[in-house]
């Protein structure tokens, strides 16, 4: 039996359409791959972002103060590290040196700050409350690896009138005010913050 030249170009359609439909099948295909691939590769992208920014959040340090002493200290502790060394560096107005607590990490105040916060509250009222800017370096553990941070903190503080001996000052906790502090950000918070 041969074919009609009517019944060729028909046949050469279907062959025409059936090529076009294999060639958009591997389009779709090919797309569909692009894609799944794509949303992979971003999810994993997004992971390790999360991943990231709990390894930073678990590394850094989150210093808080427990008076002690009848306030007279100030003992700093992180729940999640292990705190190795601590330098506290004080306005260089106030003329106090800076404090490397051998033992325990202590704000002290009867290395000078008492009598200094006196001596600046003086001929006011008996009974007092403020701040004063501190820089606090601390060295920690962090997994295997010894890490350092320093940041900028107020301390707060009260004085209290007392019937013998004159005004007191007690010591009653540890603000953040700033992570990465510099001696500069001290100075100029201590600008603000002077009693």
């Amino acid at each position: 039996m041969s074919e009609t030249p009517d019944q060729a170009r028909t046949r050469r359609r279907w062959i025409s359409l059936a090529e076009a439909v294999a060639v958009a099948g591997v389009i779709i295909g090919a797309l569909t791959l692009w894609n799944s691939w794509s949303e992979r590769r971003a999810d994993q992208a997004s992971k390790v972002a999360e991943q990231a920014a709990a390894t930073r959040a678990e590394a850094r340090v989150e210093l808080s103060a427990t008076p002690r002493h009848d306030g007279r200290e100030l003992l700093l502790k992180d729940e999640r590290h292990e705190l190795q060394d601590v330098a506290i560096t004080f306005p260089k107005p106030l003329g106090i040196t800076p404090q490397h607590p051998a033992g325990d990490p202590v704000i002290d105040a009867s290395t000078g700050l008492d009598k200094t916060l006196l001596k600046l509250t003086d001929g006011g009222a008996d009974d007092r409350a403020g701040r004063v800017p501190v820089l606090i370096t601390v060295s920690y553990v962090d997994g295997d690896a010894t890490r350092t941070t320093t940041g900028l903190y107020d301390v707060v503080w009260r004085t209290q009138g007392r019937h013998l001996f004159g005004r007191a000052l007690k010591l009653e906790g540890l603000r953040l005010r700033q992570r990465a502090g510099t001696a500069a950000a001290l100075a100029a918070a201590w600008a603000r913050e002077k009693p």
